[in-house]
């Protein structure tokens, strides 16, 4: 263990690839800057013959004065090779079919013909003064002894280093391992692995790849990527790091990583994704937040904080709550609770928590305020006076809040892609940006065109503290407002009773 293990990413190439994702030129830029300070090692900007768009944004990534080497993917084409020297990548990545499907449905040459291209096109690549990584493509499905034949033969024409890729997902770790074992006692070069998730397998074949002796390996953010998706790079290196090994990433950047990946592509990650994802460390069983509570090791890996990964711990409540827990956020938030009255506030929760509803930190406040007699609107830091909202056909959507913010009056507007958006965007305005919303969801609730709506939110403050609230209404815009004033209102009061 401890042995160096470089990461190659492929998000900007491969996770494009993700059905209805297309990347303009000014995101590729802000993701690749991302993960350059990420601390990856090399970046496959794209595939820079693929159009006149893609080829402007691996020469412009390339030339972005990175750490990262930059990579572009090219056919056994000249051509190809040729567009991605132009854009000024440090290293160009070949690939051919190796399998027989794939031979016989899509390159029709002999397997011989095969051979002789690719020892070509690595000269040729070599020749330019370039790093060349070759790939036999679908190589889990092409027979071990043609396998070797063709990196050796690649091996002496002077290749950097050979990728092994599960193209299709088929692999499984022993198999996997096993093949790579055999191909690492056969050849000198880095050995570097792709693995394709379509079981679900991609991060434990990657690491079993590893266990048998390569030296990279292919990832993508978030594990974006064609059909299932590719090796996540967050769950790869944490993994990796867990178990010894060592790599370049900064692990304290992988939230912020795939957030920007998230919002830029639009592929939404779900809350239990490994590592990154809104669960990852959150616990609402009473057992596991109590064990949490005195011991984090108790219900999580232990080795991985949330604070390695620029996460955060979260305590949540609701049916499966326990009362250790309970007691815990209340003292947290100033309450002081006897027993009796956590008794009861204990059993509101948990019948919110059976009627199928999601328990906001509100709802538990707003539950131990009525038990305890402490509502205290006075104490509300901020009170909507007005709100006007214009929209309409050739309008654009604008928000004006008067509002009394701490004492004072204050007045903001803000524009946005509908009503609600430029509402949401003038209460944020309203607080100095302080406040970041970063959850969302409105439910209607009711039938008809009067519905009534439910509005759900997270919000978060500069110094990273969460808060959860709920409104609702039969105007979405004012219930969604107030969802987010109530959260603020509650956050402050919170770190008020904190204080005191």
């Amino acid at each position: 263990m401890g042995r160096e293990i470089a990461v190659f990413d492929t998000t900007l190439r491969d996770g494009e690839q993700t059905p209805g994702v297309s990347l303009p030129v000014s995101y590729k830029i802000q993701i690749a800057k991302q993960l350059d300070k990420l601390g990856v090692d090399v970046i496959e900007a794209g595939f820079p013959s693929a159009s006149k768009g893609e080829f402007e944004a691996v020469k412009e990534i390339a030339n972005l004065g990175l750490n990262a080497k930059i990579c572009g993917l090219a056919r056994m084409v000249k051509g190809d090779i040729d567009a991605a020297i132009k854009a000024d990548v440090d290293m160009v990545h070949i690939f051919i079919p190796t399998s027989k499907i794939q031979v016989e449905h899509t390159i029709k040459k002999s397997r011989e013909e095969i051979i002789e291209i690719s020892v070509e096109c690595v000269e040729y690549v070599k020749d330019h003064g370039v790093e060349c990584m070759f790939s036999a493509m679908d190589a889990t499905r092409t027979e071990m002894d043609y396998l070797k034949r063709i990196y050796k033969a690649v091996e002496e024409a002077g290749v950097d280093i050979v990728n092994v890729p599960d193209t299709v997902g088929i692999a499984t770790p022993f198999k996997f391992y096993d093949m790579i074992k055999e191909l690492r006692e056969h050849l000198k070069v880095p050995i570097d692995v792709h693995c394709h998730n379509d079981f679900g397998l991609a991060t434990a074949n990657t690491y079993a790849a590893v266990l048998a002796g390569a030296n990279e390996v292919q990832v993508t953010v978030n594990g974006i990527g064609e059909r299932a998706g590719n090796a996540a790079l967050e769950e790869v290196v944490a993994l990796l790091y867990a178990e010894g090994f060592k790599t370049n990433v900064r692990m304290e950047y992988l939230v912020e990583t795939s957030r920007l990946v998230e919002r830029l592509t639009g592929v939404k990650l779900p809350p239990n994704k490994p590592i990154v994802g809104e669960n990852a460390f959150s616990h609402e069983s009473g057992i596991h937040a109590h064990g949490v509570l005195k011991d984090a090791r108790t219900f999580e890996p232990g080795i991985i904080t949330p604070e390695m990964v620029g996460h955060k711990r979260r305590i949540v409540i609701g049916k499966h709550a326990g009362r250790h827990q309970i007691k815990k956020m209340l003292e947290d938030a100033g309450y002081v609770v006897d027993e009796e009255s956590l008794t009861k506030i204990v059993e509101k929760v948990k019948e919110l928590g059976d009627k199928g509803k999601k328990v906001t930190d509100l709802d538990l406040f707003t539950i131990a305020e009525v038990i305890l007699g402490e509502v205290r609107k006075e104490e509300r830091a901020v009170n909507i006076e007005e709100v006007t909202v214009i929209t309409g056909n050739k309008i654009t959507p604008t928000a004006v809040i008067n509002a009394e913010v701490m004492g004072r009056k204050k007045v903001t507007s803000a524009i946005g892609v509908g009503p609600v958006d430029a509402s949401l965007k003038a209460v944020t305005e309203l607080l100095g940006k302080k406040i970041k919303i970063t959850e969302f969801r409105m439910d209607a609730i009711t039938g008809g065109s009067d519905a009534l709506a439910d509005v759900y939110v997270t919000i978060k403050d500069e110094s990273g503290e969460t808060f959860t609230a709920r409104a609702a209404g039969t105007d979405i815009v004012m219930a969604s407002i107030d969802a987010v004033i109530n959260a603020v209102n509650y956050l402050m009061l919170r770190k008020k009773k904190g204080r005191r």
